[in-house]
C-alpha cells in the first residue's frame, strides 16, 4: 500500500483524479470498457470535481457501482449517497450504465442480493474510497467483518459513524441518522484491481494513524487496505499529522511512502 501526502485537499484531489483517470483510460484501452466503484461523501468532493473535469474521458464506456447507502433514507434527502453519486459523478459525466443501491427498497435483503449479483459478475478496475473518522471503509464500522465474501452486507452503524454524518451537516442531529446501511464488504473492496482512498482533513488523522501504524484489525477497518497490492491512500498534511515522526520524515523526503502489510 502506498501513502501519498499533499499540502491541501485541492492538490490531493487533483493528483488522485489523475491516477483514477489513468486507470479508467487503461481499462478502456485494454477491453473497451471500465468498471469503477465510487464513494460519495463530503471528503470526496474535490477529488470527484477534478475527475469529472478531466477532458476526453470516454465516460460512455464506464460502468459505475455504488459503495454504500443508508437503509430507509429517500433519494431526495441531502444525505443520500445515491443522490450524491448522481449529482457529483453521473450527471456530470454522462455515465449511462450505473447501479444505485436503493436503501429505501421495501426489502433491503433483496436489494443486497440483486446488487451483489451485478457487482460480482466481473472484476472492478478501480474502487474509490474514503476512510471514516472511526476508520471505516464504506459503511463497515469496527469491528468490521473481514471474513465474509458476500459482495454487499446490511450493517449496523455505530455512534461514531452516525455523529460524523451530523458533523458533515447532512442531518440535524444523531436521532435523524439511520441506524443501518447497505455496504460493500471489505473482501469485495479488496477484489478491485486497484484501490484509491481519498482521505483529507484533520478529523481523519487519528483514524489514519490507527489504520496504518497498528495491526491489521477489524477494529480498524481501513487497515485491511494494507493487504492490497495496488492500493494508494491520498492524504493532506492535516490527515497525515499524527503519523509517527519517522514516517512523516520519509514522506517529506520522498513525497510518499510504502506501508507493508
Amino acid at each position: 500500500m502506498l501513502i501519498r501526502v499533499f499540502r491541501d485537499k485541492l492538490s490531493l484531489g487533483r493528483a488522485a483524479a489523475e491516477q483514477a483517470a489513468s486507470a479508467i483510460q487503461s481499462a478502456i484501452s485494454a477491453r473497451g470498457h471500465a468498471r469503477i466503484v465510487a464513494a460519495t461523501a463530503a471528503s470526496q468532493l474535490e477529488f470527484l470535481t477534478a475527475l469529472t473535469a478531466i477532458p476526453n474521458m470516454a465516460w460512455e464506456q464506464v460502468e459505475a457501482f455504488h459503495l454504500d447507502e443508508y437503509i430507509g433514507l429517500p433519494m431526495t434527502h441531502p444525505g443520500s449517497f445515491r443522490k450524491m453519486l448522481l449529482e457529483q459523478l453521473v450527471h456530470k459525466t454522462g455515465i449511462k450504465k450505473y447501479h444505485l443501491l436503493d436503501g429505501d427498497a421495501p426489502n433491503p435483503g433483496d436489494e443486497v442480493a440483486k446488487a451483489g449479483k451485478q457487482l460480482a459478475s466481473a472484476a472492478s478496475d478501480i474502487a474509490f474510497l474514503g476512510i471514516g473518522e472511526n476508520g471505516h471503509i464504506a459503511f463497515n464500522d469496527p469491528p468490521a467483518d473481514f471474513e465474509t465474501q458476500d459482495p454487499y452486507l446490511i450493517v449496523n452503524l455505530d455512534a461514531a459513524c452516525r455523529r460524523q454524518q451530523v458533523g458533515e451537516a447532512w442531518f440535524a442531529d444523531i436521532s435523524q441518522v439511520p441506524r443501518q446501511a447497505i455496504s460493500m464488504s471489505p473482501q469485495q473492496i479488496l477484489k478491485a484491481k486497484a484501490i484509491l482512498a481519498v482521505v483529507p482533513d484533520a478529523r481523519k488523522a487519528q483514524a489514519v494513524k490507527d489504520c496504518f501504524e497498528g495491526e491489521i484489525s477489524p477494529m480498524h477497518p481501513a487497515s485491511i487496505l494494507r493487504k492490497h497490492a495496488d492500493a494508494t491512500v491520498y492524504l493532506d498534511t492535516h490527515s497525515a499529522s499524527l503519523l509517527n515522526p519517522d514516517l512523516q520524515k520519509a514522506i517529506r523526503e520522498d513525497g510518499q511512502v510504502t506501508i507493508a502489510a
